[in-house]
């Protein structure tokens, strides 16, 4: 690969010495903090440094700090969450920071100091899997196994993996992107030894459902996702669990693009030019009706809003294509704090004033005469059924969503139940065209629709 000198790109990604000195000098600060609140208040837990500082594969800029509060396995889950909470309410407050209450498998703080961003997070100290109590308690054993496994040259096709993914918007395993974790890309590397075996493999050999089994466990068979790649520390969990097979293959075809054509810009954000009345053409231009529902996201936690907002989604596509409408396409975003929007672009989105309702099989004797009681000259035979010819309640899209909209319809939709109380006290559903002409629609918002019609956008450079 002669056109492209990887070392350029790491001088840019990878963290200065000074960014390095910062962090550790700052690691270490709250490390001894929490562990001098612990003696003095006779708790029995440690803190430790874990996630990619601790592992040396975290990108310049990008320094998410991890300080896990270990406690012994013979410490109540309740008295873990009390203590473990305690130790980093007060090392916040120590450092003069600001902090926020969040969850995963239990409580955890979140604190702002000195411009990082901490997760203050309590787990039990385990040896192996086996004695795992919760889902975070894995974290520790995921940093020593990366940390004995992954060469020190290593470390820097990490950071080549990890840029790639996230310029091509497949990096993170949050429910937003569905992408690949951190630690995944960590497992890569240690499985194929670098970056371009990692794109050749992607490129030439994953299939769906695709095995990687470092420590040859043998369990690949017990998982039907995607991408199987068993966790070197726990033979019966998949790391690749949370990759959409959608993000899989969003990377296979980068890959393949790259490998075609190999250029810096791949490392890097692209940038996107928006232009409103390009985007407003394009909608109009596809002859689809596009409807947008509007309204306020619950105050719930990311992880959990993103889930509800796509439930709700589907099952907005669902009951349309229930009532004989055809969906085109279906896409949501929130700003995570005033807008959620669901996008529907509709193939069909008006609806004659008749319709056929299928009744009972001929020769089902009884069910025809109630059949013919409720439908009178309506009725008549088909094939081997009887059918009437009625008249549709709802013939716009717009109307029939206002219908199912309110209190005592709306609670048989598999909406997410936060979801359904935000709508129930305001929504709106608006025109596309029109909802560009409002000052609603923000920057944000138009790269939202730019991005729905150009969907492998960042799959090129």
């Amino acid at each position: 690969m002669e056109n492209i000198d990887f070392n350029n790109i790491l001088k840019v990604i990878k963290p200065t010495q000074e960014e390095n000195e910062k962090v550790k000098l700052l690691s270490d600060k709250l490390i001894n903090i929490i562990n001098k609140i612990a003696r003095e208040n006779n708790i029995n837990a440690e803190a430790a440094l874990v996630g990619s500082v601790a592992k040396g594969t975290w990108l310049s800029g990008k320094a998410d700090v991890d300080i896990f509060m270990k406690f012994p396995l013979s410490t109540s889950e309740d008295d873990l969450k009390k203590y473990g909470l305690k130790l980093g309410d007060k090392c916040i407050k120590e450092m003069h920071g600001d902090h926020e209450l969040r969850y995963a498998s239990h409580p955890y703080i979140t604190g702002f100091i000195e411009g990082f961003e901490i997760d203050f997070v309590p787990c039990y100290i385990i040896k192996n899997a086996e004695e795992l109590k919760s889902a975070v308690d894995r974290t520790i054993l995921h940093t020593e196994y990366v940390l004995a496994n992954l060469g020190e040259k290593q470390k820097g096709e990490v950071l080549l993996l990890k840029k790639f993914m996230g310029s091509i918007h497949t990096y993170s395993a949050e429910f937003k992107v569905g992408g690949f974790s951190g630690y995944l890309c960590e497992l890569l590397i240690i499985n194929y030894g670098s970056f371009l075996n990692v794109l050749n493999a992607a490129s030439n050999e994953w299939r769906p459902n695709y095995k990687i089994d470092i420590e040859d466990y043998g369990t690949g068979d017990l998982f039907k996702e995607p991408l199987v790649v068993i966790d070197p520390t726990d033979k019966n969990r998949n790391v690749a669990a949370a990759l959409k097979l959608q993000k899989m293959s969003e990377f296979i075809v980068a890959s393949r693009n790259f490998l075609d054509d190999p250029k810096e810009e791949y490392f890097f954000d692209k940038q996107i030019d928006i232009n409103k009345n390009e985007i407003k053409n394009e909608f109009e231009s596809r002859k689809t009706k596009t409807f947008l529902i509007r309204f306020k996201p619950p105050e719930i936690p990311a992880d959990a809003l993103y889930p509800q907002i796509k439930k709700t989604e589907n099952s907005l596509n669902g009951v349309l294509e229930r009532e004989d409408f055809k969906v085109f396409n279906t896409d949501s975003w929130t700003d995570e704090s005033q807008n959620v929007i669901i996008l529907l672009e509709m193939e069909i989105w008006k609806l004659p004033q008749v319709k056929k309702h299928l009744g009972p099989f001929v020769w089902s004797k009884g069910h025809q005469t109630k059949f013919m009681e409720k439908y009178g000259t309506k009725t008549y035979v088909e094939e081997n059924r009887w059918v009437a010819e009625v008249d549709r309640k709802y013939k716009e899209v717009k109307p029939f969503l206002d219908n199912i909209l309110i209190e005592n319809k709306i609670g048989f939709l598999k909406f997410g139940k936060h979801i359904k109380a935000e709508i129930l006290k305001k929504y709106e559903i608006v025109d596309i065209l029109k909802f560009m002409e409002s000052d609603k629609c923000s920057e944000d918002i138009m790269l939202f629709f730019y991005e729905y019609l150009n969907k492998n956008v960042y799959l090129w450079r």
